[in-house]
């Protein structure tokens, strides 16, 4: 070999060397979720893949602010203490950002904001947009569900309970309840799953019970959240948010 092919053939070994490194620098973000609460996250089964919103976000998020992402499947109980302990970096676990919570743990800006929505027929979209409108009328829920219990505070309301979200959806788009009260990720998903029926129902504005989701930090781990909260604003303004939201929920 030539001094000169050596010469080229050493440039090339360097420049893959380098760009292998600089492929390699990126930090690695733990995230701890529990994959059973779709369509924030779940496993995927065709792909046996972690999924969802909440999934699809915080790899955005990540990704912005510089790093890769790991993600660790935990019980939902145990996901505050391996934040405490540094098991894990972040929860990303569709987590309502409450008082208590914060006394343990710093949250990023609110990303998700959910509540108790109903879901009528279009034809019936003037006639209930309040919950008390659906006074003495049939509705529809899912068994031991807080909107199960909404329901039955309502008067004289008919409620049939049904043992999944599917069979309280049909019974509305059957005429057979007035309405379904749900949590609103929940009817959100099924309208942007079922596009057919969702042409005929209209989910309402009005939302009780209030919570927003935050993604979790260790307390004090300043420097990690004014990143995280930095890449968000980013993806806000791009509108690539917007496009992870549109990808799971209709509203």
């Amino acid at each position: 070999m030539s001094f000169k092919k050596a010469a080229l053939l050493a440039c090339a070994l360097f420049a893959a060397g380098a760009s292998l490194t600089n492929a390699q620098a990126r930090d690695v973000l733990r995230v701890g979720t529990e994959p059973t609460f779709a369509p924030f996250e779940f496993l995927d089964t065709k792909t046996k893949e972690f999924a969802g919103f909440d999934i699809d976000l915080i790899r955005a998020v990540a990704d912005k602010a510089g790093y890769d992402v790991q993600i660790l499947n935990m019980g939902f109980d145990a996901l505050l203490p391996a934040l405490m302990t540094d098991t894990i970096d972040v929860v990303a676990s569709g987590m309502s950002i409450t008082p208590e919570r914060a006394e343990r743990v710093d949250f990023t800006k609110p990303y998700y904001k959910t509540g108790l929505s109903m879901l009528v027929r279009k034809s019936d979209a003037e006639k209930y947009t309040q919950f008390s409108h659906l006074e003495g009328r049939p509705i529809a829920v899912q068994i031991g569900t807080t909107g199960a219990d909404k329901a039955k505070s309502i008067k004289d309301a008919k409620v049939t309970a049904f043992n999944t979200t599917s069979d309280a959806f049909m019974a509305l788009s059957t005429g057979s309840a007035d309405a379904v009260i749900l949590d609103r990720p929940v009817i959100g998903y099924f309208l942007k799953s079922q596009p057919r029926l969702a042409k005929k129902l209209q989910l309402q504005p009005t939302m009780e019970d209030a919570a927003s989701f935050g993604f979790a930090v260790k307390k004090g781990n300043t420097a990690l959240l004014e990143k995280l909260n930095k890449a968000y604003d980013e993806l806000e303004a791009s509108g690539d948010a917007k496009k992870i939201f549109d990808k799971w929920f209709a509203e």
